[in-house]
Order: C-alpha cells, then structure tokens, then sequence
C-alpha cells in the first residue's frame, strides 16, 4: 500500500513553503520522495528554515504572491530546472489585520488579493504545466472560513484578533477549490484543500493563556502542531487520493463540528 502514497521523481512547489506550516508540508512531501520547491519572496528565511541536508531535496524559487509577472516567472524556472511541475500547494498568504471598525477598503482589498487573488492566479498559471500529467492543486484555507471566530477567546488577546477579511478570503479558498475541480477534471487536474483549525505559531504559543483558550475550545483538548498536516498533505498529493477531487479536509481537532 505504501507505494500508493509515494511521490518519487515528482516536483512539487508549496508556495510559502518556509513558514510555520508550509515546511512541515514540504518536509512531508520531501519524505515520501518528492523534489519540493520553496516559492517565497525571502531567501534568507529558506536559508534558515532548511539544513544543508534538507537542501538536496528541497530547493528555492523566489515569488511574490501579489505580482502575476513574479507567478509566471517562478513557475517558468521550476519547469525549465526541473521538467515538471505535478504538485502545487497554495499555502502563502498576506494581508493586513484588524477589528473591522479599523480595517479600510484599501486594507481589505490588499487582504482579499494576498489571500484568494494570489491563489487564483498560481491555479491559473500552473495549469499548463500539469494538463493532462494527472496534476495535483492542494489549497490551505482556514478553520475561520467556515465558522465565525469565538470573539471571547480575543478578550484579554486583541493582538491575536481575527480580522473579517481573513474568513472572507478563506472561504473563497474552499468555493475555489469546488469551482476549480469541476473545471479542470477534464484536464486531469485534481483540485482539493485542507482546513486547519487552530495552529498557533511559536510566537504565539508563548501567551499561555491564549493557548489555554484554544485548547479548551478542542474537542481534542490541544492545538494543533504543524507535523498533523504532513499526512494530509501527502494523501492528497498522492496517487493515495486518485478518486478525490474538489473535496476540503477539515484538520481541527474537532473545533468546527461543536
């Protein structure tokens, strides 16, 4: 059965991919034998994230998320050093927080197009190179693109606060992942997304008190840490999943079924 999950001599590009959950991802990809591809804006935090060993198999493209130009170019480099690109993960964002009284136009736009723009525009321009390869397009979207937030758990923690725009563009990522499934089925694209639920950065996990929060909100009673995506991950990126397309995997801990 293991051979189903296996990913030798694929290339895969997780956009992001040095963060707290995109180099779990990758890491999880690179053990079940892919070439994984960093696509980031920052070279020095790849540098950082990965050891020289880690290196051999994971390696770096520079993307800017917000520049079309900067997508196309990545992504131009990845197939002309690598020959292929057969997986794509949609794991970076950025956008700009805050209460919604505070929040202006500019600011939600500027949101909206570092979260659903920029992965509309990675699905657009990967296309061509995985049509009719039997490619693979897994999106992260977010546990607040299903629900509401709980606006007390941000009472004593308003640095943490959930802004509107966030779930707005999160659940955009679920509806493209349904629209670009059905899509591209013809072209032997499938298209799925995994949900995390609570997964604080370590910057985070330093306000016990937040922590104890989100725990108690768990059905599970823990949040969750960025290796519970490796599974996941490869599972959709595999031919582990070759009847599955257009779904969203809800990785919680049980937040969103309470």
């Amino acid at each position: 059965m293991e051979h189903l999950f296996r990913l030798d001599k694929k290339v895969a590009i997780v956009t992001g991919g040095y963060g707290h959950l995109g180099s779990a991802i990758a890491r999880g990809l690179v053990e079940m034998g892919a070439t994984v591809i960093v696509a980031a804006p920052n070279k020095a935090k790849y540098e950082k994230q990965f050891s020289d060993e880690e290196k051999k198999s994971i390696k770096f493209c520079e993307l800017n998320i917000l520049s079309d130009d900067s997508i196309k170019t990545c992504f131009e480099t990845v197939s002309k050093n690598f020959d292929a690109i057969d997986i794509l993960v949609n794991n970076a964002i950025t956008l700009k927080s805050g209460i919604p009284a505070s929040v202006s136009r500019g600011d939600w736009n500027y949101s909206l197009d570092g979260v659903t723009n920029s992965l509309n525009s990675c699905i657009k321009y990967v296309i061509p190179y995985m049509e009719n390869k039997n490619g693979k397009i897994v999106n992260i979207s977010s546990m607040y693109g299903m629900v509401s937030p709980d606006f007390k758990v941000y009472d004593d923690y308003p640095q943490f606060f959930n802004s509107a725009q966030y779930g707005a563009a999160k659940a955009a990522v679920i509806q493209l992942t349904r629209y670009y499934s059905n899509y591209l089925a013809s072209k032997k694209i499938r298209v799925n997304c995994i949900t995390p639920g609570p997964f604080p950065s370590e910057a985070v996990q330093k306000e016990k008190g937040f922590i104890d929060l989100l725990e108690k909100k768990v059905p599970l009673k823990r949040i969750g840490v960025p290796n519970d995506l490796k599974g996941v991950a490869i599972l959709l990126s595999s031919d582990a999943s070759g009847f599955i397309t257009g779904q969203n995997i809800i990785v919680d801990g049980g937040w969103t079924i309470v």
